[in-house]
């Protein structure tokens, strides 16, 4: 019993002395999330096929990613870098697969959905590296292009027709 004891004593120790961590994280966590809520929430109020969850989803994953390899890196920014690249290539795997080739016409949809989610990842990319002025600063200006800039695009389409 005393080994038991002791594992379970020795876990718990570990798990307080960790708190300010998981406090942290926390705290970063829900930042990237709350920024790629409102990226997602866009896309969702316009019925498109990734929405609200899912850009919660990898903003918060790629704040997860960068908030490990930090630690791994010890300081050590290469490292810390390949993470910044290996999310960056991961998640063009998800945007990819939001786009859709209509066979009956030449259209492809899901252009703007992808650029959303790995615009998503690079929010919380930052919020991984706490640069939350960056975060800030890319959510409102991709609020900008995604919400506001639409009545701009559909006047200028229906003004002088599709530009390809």
């Amino acid at each position: 019993m005393d080994a038991i004891e002791q594992a379970v004593h020795d876990t718990w120790r570990q798990l307080l002395a960790q708190l300010p961590v998981f406090l942290d994280a926390c705290i970063v966590l829900t930042m990237a999330g709350a920024l790629g809520g409102i990226l997602g929430l866009e896309r969702q109020v316009h019925g498109r096929w990734v929405g609200f969850r899912t850009h919660m989803s990898v903003a918060m994953g790629a704040a997860m990613f960068m908030l490990v390899a930090l630690v791994a890196a010890k300081e050590f920014l290469p490292d810390a870098t390949r993470a910044v690249q290996g999310i960056a290539t991961g998640i063009g795997f998800i945007g990819a697969g939001t786009i859709l080739k209509l066979a009956d016409r030449l259209e492809v949809k899901g252009l703007t959905t992808a650029s959303s989610v790995w615009l998503s990842a690079a929010v919380g990319t930052a919020c991984g590296m706490k640069q939350f002025g960056v975060a800030v600063a890319g959510t409102l200006l991709a609020v900008v292009v995604l919400a506001i800039l639409r009545p701009v695009e559909k006047w200028m389409t229906s003004r002088y027709g599709d530009s390809d």
